[in-house]
């Protein structure tokens, strides 16, 4: 069994426009829209230097239909 390549490792909030940003299991980061699948129309995200993530708690993972 081979393991997903864009397994979600990491959930935040961007603070200066409350997007929710993912990291995936190969470092890479995206940004997600606010519809109805939002892992499915992810978007690349760059954190630019001063670019402020909060870590987001686990369980929204789940509400986002992201892969475990």
């Amino acid at each position: 069994m081979r393991a997903r390549k864009n397994r979600v490792v990491a959930l935040y909030v961007e603070k200066a426009s409350q997007h929710w940003i993912v990291r995936d299991g190969a470092g890479n980061f995206w940004s997600l829209p606010n519809t109805d699948n939002p892992w499915d129309e992810r978007q690349p995200f760059t954190p630019a230097e001063g670019t402020d993530l909060e870590p987001a708690p686990g369980h929204y993972k789940e509400m986002l239909g992201l892969p475990s």
